[in-house]
């Protein structure tokens, strides 16, 4: 098999590892063994909440039950899927809109009369944070989207950004659960973030956290951030804007991971041994700057070629996790963290023969291109231009558009963040 075509069959694996339906099913089917005694309400967030969503509808008619469930999601525009009765709302990702905003209090105001004989049921998965937007009153949404722009171009990686985000929402940080109370919350999550820390993913709707406003405004000092002086005002005057681990309205809630990165890692691990090559798994919460990132798993690769050290080749070096991309102020070009990284990675390689590799990120769209990543091997480099004047502009998605290199896969689903594949001979 072409190493192309193989690096393309394990981002494959990795996406469908990951993709909701048989993980809604044995997550939620214990749950409707016997019917709720109480309404049953389905809402979700995120880029796989339609998809997630008709998953429970299949789930519940697998049940035996034919009276049709309520409940409203929210995805992102291009990610909506034909549901039977379950509405789905499409808005703005990565920068929150006025359907989000809709969207979020549509289901606050759907979940607020739930008894305690009632179910709510909770669909959460990557890109919850956008688009589960509903800010503090006196805070408009021109407002946070610019503080949205701000932190997506500083560099600030994900962990930062959500408390930022729920320091300036009445929506995440645990405020779903708690607005449901005291129905039982079963919450099905899809795990984009690096350690799989539930308080991150979509900014935790029905998790507590701890994080305090404090927090928040250091982040934003630290990065140098421009706010308006009544966000700050605000800030300072509510210093605990979220539900804190122990809330007696949280004690009704459940949690389940049903994807997470480190499963779509294994299950392209079984594709490469089927293929010949040892898999060797860094790590499934790689972090860090994408052109940094680079220059690591360039280094290890050519470690293994040179050296058969920490793997013998044939061999594939496998990661996840999310990077980010700083932007320089003479920003002109276009493209996402998985295609920087992997333009820096070929920089750094130069062609090297035997070295092939893609990077991708699982939802299917990198940043706000249209590719999911890109894909590069030593044929491919040769046909090239001057990667250092991309890397300079951040246009790494016209340099793979240049040399036919991009990967298009339109919208997975799903999320389970980046997928990195270095296939060494």
């Amino acid at each position: 098999m072409q190493t192309a075509h193989l690096l393309q069959e394990l981002f494959n694996a990795a996406v469908a590892a990951a993709m909701p339906q048989e993980q809604v099913a044995r997550a939620l089917g214990p749950y409707l063994k016997t019917k709720p005694k109480g309404r049953v309400l389905v809402v979700g967030m995120g880029k796989s909440a339609a998809a997630m969503a008709r998953a429970v509808e299949d789930t519940w008619a697998q049940a035996g039950y034919t009276d049709p469930l309520e409940g409203l999601v929210i995805t992102r525009y291009g990610h909506s899927v034909p549901t039977q009765s379950i509405e789905v709302i499409e808005a703005g990702h990565p920068v929150p809109d006025q359907n989000g905003m809709e969207g979020a209090r549509q289901i606050l105001q759907r979940v607020e009369p739930m008894t305690a004989d009632d179910l709510v049921i909770c669909l959460i998965s990557g890109g919850g944070s956008a688009l589960f937007t509903l800010p503090p009153e006196g805070i408009s949404l021109a407002n946070l989207a610019d503080i949205n722009r701000q932190l997506l171009a500083s560099g600030a990686d994900i962990v930062s950004m959500n408390v930022v985000r729920k320091a300036l929402s009445c929506s995440s940080g645990g405020r779903l659960a708690a607005t449901a109370y005291p129905a039982q919350v079963v919450s099905l999550i899809i795990s984009d973030v690096a350690g799989d820390s539930l308080k991150a993913i979509a900014s935790g709707p029905t998790v507590g956290a701890t994080a305090t406003t404090a927090d928040a405004l250091e982040i934003l000092d630290r990065y140098h951030m421009t706010i308006p002086h009544h966000i700050r005002d605000y800030l300072q005057r509510n210093p605990s804007p979220v539900i804190v681990p122990g809330d007696e309205r949280l004690s009704t809630t459940t949690n389940h991971l049903i994807a997470t990165p480190q499963q779509s890692l294994e299950a392209a691990a079984q594709v490469a041994l089927a293929h010949g090559y040892t898999p060797l798994i860094l790590s499934d919460a790689i972090e860090g700057e994408a052109r940094d990132v680079a220059l690591v798993h360039g280094a290890i690769a050519r470690q293994a070629k040179r050296h058969h050290q920490p793997v013998t080749p044939p061999c594939v070096i496998l990661s996840g996790g999310e990077t980010t991309v700083t932007v320089k102020q003479n920003f002109v070009g276009k493209g996402g963290r998985n295609s920087e990284f992997l333009l820096a990675l070929a920089h750094y390689l130069d062609g090297e023969p035997g070295i092939t590799a893609i990077a991708c990120d699982t939802d299917g769209i990198d940043g706000s291109e249209d590719n999911a990543g890109a894909l590069i091997t030593p044929e491919l480099w040769q046909t090239g231009h001057n990667a250092q004047k991309y890397l300079n502009t951040h246009d790494s998605y016209s340099f793979f558009k240049s040399i036919g290199a991009l990967v298009m896969t339109g919208p997975t689903l799903t999320n389970v963040n980046d997928f990195r594949a270095i296939i060494i001979e």
